[in-house]
């Protein structure tokens, strides 16, 4: 954890401070060793059951925005249920930077909890996955959608496991891959993007990829544009999902139609010709 509080300010850990965890208000431990980052420690169990530790690359993301938006307490009004989230905008929205592996039971019920939620996933802790990645997106990505907007580049994807770990894959809300990560030396123009992944349910068989710049993802955070863009993308992808699916209920209807019409005449003939 990296803040605490003293007096109700956020501070983070310093030899011979006494703070307070925000969540619980229980009293944590300032740990200043030389090879984890500093942090506070409960003195037991940590209050949040999702909590896991950090490492640079989840500190250099929120560093990109504010210190108050950093380790949002946030509890359920009816169970009690309390977690602390990564990031928690002004207008609501939580960003979970996610480096280790999730347990998907853990993963769902974190989506189901915060509900208005982006991941930011660390493309690169396992290294087979950004040469997966640069395989999918060579073989996969299909011209730009319907969408018409300058930036970001939004593609349709069919083999969509080509391209992302298939624990991603049937995420509820928007799943964004970091493959620049920290202290990767590739200088490849196709790290530097961020690559959104939209849900499954609002896109149907074809996925929906945007690549999206570090910058203009950062400043529709901070600006609150983020939440209007993807939620107008979504709306249009679902209502495109509609469109086609009725489109292919009518097709079957149709060939359905076609294919008894030709069963009966085939009866028709074949009566025809015992007499």
């Amino acid at each position: 954890m990296r803040f605490a509080l003293i007096d109700n300010n956020k501070v983070e850990a310093s030899p011979q401070l006494k703070a307070v965890c925000p969540g619980c208000n229980e009293p944590v431990i300032a740990k200043c060793g030389d090879k984890r980052m500093h942090h506070w420690a409960h003195r037991s169990k940590h209050c949040d059951p999702w909590w896991e530790p950090e490492t640079e690359w989840h500190r250099s993301w929120k560093n990109k925005f504010s210190v108050q938006w950093q380790e949002s307490c946030q509890r359920d009004e009816k169970t009690g249920e309390l977690h602390i989230a990564d990031l928690r905008t002004s207008d609501n929205l939580v960003i979970e930077f996610q480096h280790s592996h999730i347990d998907p039971k853990e993963q769902k019920s974190r989506e189901h909890f915060y509900k208005n939620m982006v991941w930011v996933v660390d493309g690169t802790r396992l290294k087979r996955d950004y040469p997966r990645f640069l395989k999918g997106k060579n073989n996969c990505f299909e011209n730009t959608i319907f969408y018409n907007t300058v930036n970001p580049k939004i593609f349709r994807v069919d083999l969509i496991d080509w391209c992302f770990p298939s624990a991603w894959l049937e995420s509820s809300v928007p799943v964004i891959f970091d493959y620049l990560g920290v202290g990767v030396n590739d200088n490849s123009p196709e790290r530097e993007p961020l690559y959104c992944l939209f849900p499954r349910r609002v896109s149907g068989r074809f996925s929906c990829i945007a690549e999206i710049s570090r910058i203009a993802f950062i400043k529709s955070i901070i600006s609150g544009d983020w939440t209007v863009r993807a939620g107008k993308l979504m709306s249009d992808l679902e209502r495109e999902k509609q469109l086609s699916d009725a489109q292919e209920k009518e097709q079957r209807e149709i060939l359905g139609q076609i294919n008894r019409w030709e069963y009966m005449q085939s009866l028709l003939t074949r009566r025809r010709r015992r007499f």
